[in-house]
C-alpha cells in the first residue's frame, strides 16, 4: 500500500523542512510512503528547503492558489501510483502525529477521512474563522445528509478512488471534494486532530481571507445548485411566487372592497412575479429530473 503525502506550499521556507521531518517521524518504518511538495510559485527558498528535507518538488511558474495546488498534488500523486493520498499544509499547524489516525480510518473501509479541528484541539483560530467554518460545515452537512463538523479542513486522507473525483472550483477544493464523494456514495469519516497556532504569521496560500471566503461561498452556491437543484430553484421560485401572491392578495382585497383593482401596474407586477416563481420552480423539477438520470 503506497502512501503519498502531498503538501501545497507558498513562501513557507521557514516551516517546510520541519513539516517534512515531522511526517517522516510519524510514518518511518511503519508505512511505504513518499512526500510531494507543490511549490505554488514561491519567491523564497521553499522549493530548495523541501528538496533538502527529502521531498519530491513540483513547482508552478506563478502563484495559482490553493485549489490549483491541490489539483496538481492529486495529479502528481496519481502519476506516482498512490493507493492513499494524505494532504496537509506547509505551515505546521496540522500535527503530523495525527496522520496515522487518518490512515487507520482508511484501513477500516472509508474513502475520504477528514481531520476535524472542531472534534479535536484548536490552539488558535480567529472567531470569524470559527464562525465561517461552522457555517460551511452546516451547509455541507445539509447537502450530504451526513454530519460534517469541519468541511474546511485541509488535513485529509483519501483513496485512489476518491482521487479520481473531478474538482472544478478555481478557489477551494475542501467542500467540493466532500460533496462529490458523497454523491459518488463513497464513505466519509472524520477523526479529531490537533490544530496548532501558526508559527509565522498569516497564511500565504490564502492571501486575502475575505476574497477567499466570498469565492468559496460562490462555489458552494454553484454546487448546491448542481447537487440539490429542486431545493435551490424551489427556494428562489417560492420567493418570487410569494411576492406575487402577496401583491395579488392586495389587488383582490382592493377589488372586493372598492370595486377597483388598485392600478394596472400592481396587477401586472403580481402576474409577473407569479409567472416567474412558477417557471423557476418548474426549472427546478426539470433540473432534478436530469440530475437523477445522470
Amino acid at each position: 500500500m503506497k502512501i503519498i503525502v502531498t503538501i501545497p506550499a507558498y513562501n513557507e521556507e521557514t516551516t517546510i523542512g520541519t513539516v517534512i521531518d515531522d511526517i517522516k517521524k510519524a510514518l518511518d518504518k511503519k508505512h511505504s510512503y513518499e512526500i510531494i511538495v507543490i511549490d505554488d510559485g514561491s519567491t523564497d527558498r521553499t522549493s530548495e528547503n523541501a528538496k533538502k528535507a527529502g521531498a519530491t518538488v513540483y513547482s508552478h511558474q506563478k502563484n495559482y492558489g490553493l485549489a490549483e495546488a491541490f489539483k496538481t498534488a492529486v495529479q502528481k500523486a496519481q502519476e506516482h501510483k498512490a493507493d492513499i493520498i494524505v494532504h496537509t499544509d506547509a505551515d505546521a499547524q496540522y500535527d503530523a502525529d495525527d496522520i496515522p489516525k487518518l490512515l487507520e480510518k482508511i484501513s477500516q473501509g472509508n474513502d475520504l477521512v477528514l481531520g476535524s479541528r472542531f472534534k479535536g484541539n484548536i490552539e488558535s483560530m480567529p472567531l470569524i474563522n470559527r464562525i465561517g467554518n461552522k457555517a460551511f460545515s452546516a451547509v455541507i452537512s445539509q447537502i450530504t445528509r451526513q454530519k460534517i463538523t469541519d468541511a474546511q479542513t485541509g488535513f485529509r486522507a483519501f483513496t485512489k478512488e476518491a482521487a479520481k473525483l473531478p474538482i472544478t472550483s478555481n478557489y477551494t477544493y475542501t467542500q467540493e471534494q466532500i460533496l462529490r464523494a458523497a454523491r459518488a456514495k463513497l464513505r466519509i469519516a472524520e477523526v479529531p486532530i490537533t490544530f496548532r497556532k501558526r508559527m509565522t504569521g498569516k497564511s500565504r496560500l490564502i492571501r486575502n481571507p475575505i476574497d477567499y471566503a466570498l469565492k468559496a461561498w460562490v462555489t458552494i452556491f454553484r454546487i448546491y445548485r448542481d447537487y440539490e437543484p429542486l431545493k435551490f430553484f424551489g427556494m428562489f421560485g417560492s420567493f418570487f411566487l410569494a411576492i406575487g401572491m402577496i401583491l395579488g392578495m392586495f389587488v383582490l382585497y382592493s377589488f372586493l372592497t372598492t370595486g377597483f383593482v388598485g392600478g394596472i401596474p400592481r396587477v401586472v407586477l403580481a402576474g409577473v412575479f407569479i409567472t416567474m416563481g412558477i417557471q423557476i420552480i418548474l426549472f427546478g423539477f426539470l433540473a432534478d429530473m436530469i440530475k437523477n438520470r445522470t
